[in-house]
């Protein structure tokens, strides 16, 4: 029997322009099983918005929040709270 396994999207705000996709999973691995991790980049440049999400299991999810809210990263604190679902209107 197959174990249903919920995740969670993080939202995670304030990053460092430099990180990219690699860091920010390797930073969220500390705390569990990432499942993906994406930095937002602008469609135009390429360049990181400066923002990111990292898809994790809930149990991992709630303790990387947790632990990473107000974490500094360089020189920058970062925003991290549970991600709302987008809503889409189409």
């Amino acid at each position: 029997m197959e174990t249903q396994h919920n995740m969670k999207s993080i939202f995670v705000g304030n990053l460092p322009w430099s990180i990219k996709d690699e860091d920010l999973q390797s930073k969220f691995t500390e705390f569990g099983t990432v499942i993906s991790a994406r930095v937002v980049k602008d469609k135009m440049t390429g360049r990181s918005r400066g923002f990111g999400f990292v898809d994790m299991e809930d149990a991992d999810a709630d303790k990387a929040i947790a632990a990473m809210t107000g974490f500094k990263w360089g020189d920058r604190e970062l925003t991290v709270n549970e991600a709302k679902p987008k809503t889409n209107s189409r």
